[in-house]
């Protein structure tokens, strides 16, 4: 194993551990945490977002910015790639178009993308959709994950009262 891999590991090790700290030691609520899990999931589903402005949301909402943080990179980029064809359907759905069309239509563009073409009035009429439905779909999530760790940190706290 080279140096600078097992540097990175280390690097990546160090990371992991603050992580954990900071979130098994925090003193913050409950609802604190949970909006920030919700806010980094919110941010790491919308293209173009992640982990930094998943901090700069929960620093803005006074949440806690580690949970942010780990909401982002669990589902930034990968979750994005699921939640496409869902987004396409919502969005084609909000503004009343064929969903299978902005499918080909997207295809054809990443396929021949030129900067052109990318400030033509109909691929405009394509991104709007995808975006609609990417935001439908982040603040569903982010809610949901809010919701889901209130009631799991609220049963946790609840036990140990117990």
């Amino acid at each position: 194993m080279r140096i600078s891999n097992l540097i990175n590991l280390q690097r990546l090790k160090r990371l992991i551990t603050v992580l954990y700290i900071k979130l098994v030691r925090t003193n913050d609520t409950p609802q604190k945490i949970a909006l920030g899990l919700g806010l980094g999931v919110f941010s790491g589903i919308l293209p173009g977002t992640g982990p930094i402005a998943a901090v700069f949301l929960a620093s803005l909402a006074r949440a806690n910015r580690a949970t942010a943080l780990l909401g982002s990179l669990v589902t930034n980029t990968w979750l994005s790639f699921v939640t496409f064809l869902i987004s396409i359907k919502i969005g084609s759905i909000i503004i009343g178009v064929n969903w299978q069309e902005i499918k080909e239509k997207w295809s054809l563009f990443v396929k021949d993308f030129t900067f052109v073409g990318l400030f033509k009035m109909s691929v405009l009429k394509m991104i709007l959709p995808i975006m609609l439905g990417y935001l439908v779909v982040a603040i569903c999530c982010g809610l949901l994950s809010y919701i889901a760790a209130i009631l799991i940190l609220s049963l946790r706290k609840r036990s140990y009262k117990i």
